[in-house]
């Protein structure tokens, strides 16, 4: 029988480190490099044990990692088409709000 762990993640969570790291499914130095990089939110050289993480954090994680993982991209690339699929998909939104499709 095989067991399956549902989550929800809601966007005001405040994720730790440890709970970041098991949710992308990478270690700690990669979170570092990746806060170092500037592609994630924290300070770097502030304690650890103080960071705190958001649901959208932890999906641009994901994103990140799938996106360095699928084209070999370095965190800064892979940060850049982050932030420009996340531009592409608010003006989307912004197009479907003002009744015009996007297809």
């Amino acid at each position: 029988m095989e067991i399956r762990h549902t989550a929800v993640l809601v966007d005001e969570a405040s994720l730790t480190v440890e709970e970041f790291t098991l949710g992308c499914n990478v270690d700690h130095a990669w979170l570092i490099e990746h806060i170092e990089a500037g592609v994630l939110p924290a300070q770097p050289g502030s304690d650890s044990s103080d960071w705190r993480f958001s649901g959208a954090d932890l999906r641009r994680g994901r994103r990140l990692l799938d996106l360095e993982r699928t084209f070999d991209a370095g965190p800064e690339l892979a940060g850049l088409v982050v932030d420009l699929l996340d531009e592409v998909e608010r003006m989307k939104a912004k197009l479907r709000r003002a009744g015009i499709s996007t297809d």
